[in-house]
């Protein structure tokens, strides 16, 4: 398990990166945010989506590809996110 702790202040960008492992994820402050490929196309606008991150949500993320986020509404993005690393088997958890 890894336990990571993401701070996006407003109007700010991550750099591209990846999940290699799922995840859960506690938002602790949410906004608006872009998140592009890793090639700065654009995959989710959540003004356009109207589904901006919201405080306390918790939510279950599959491994996911090269991206960013922008923050681009007006409070910082906290995320509390505990990956689930897989073992050398390969599978989650104990084998």
């Amino acid at each position: 398990m890894r336990v990571l702790q993401t701070h996006v202040p407003v109007g700010a960008t991550t750099p591209v990166h990846t999940h290699r492992w799922p995840s859960i994820e506690y938002v602790q402050s949410g906004s608006h945010l872009v998140r592009r490929d890793g090639k700065g196309t654009v995959e989710l606008d959540s003004r356009v989506a109207g589904a901006p991150l919201r405080a306390s949500e918790v939510t279950w993320a599959e491994p996911f590809p090269p991206h960013s986020a922008e923050n681009v509404g007006e409070v910082e993005i906290r995320v509390l996110m505990i990956e689930l690393k897989a073992n050398t088997s390969g599978n989650i958890g104990h084998s």
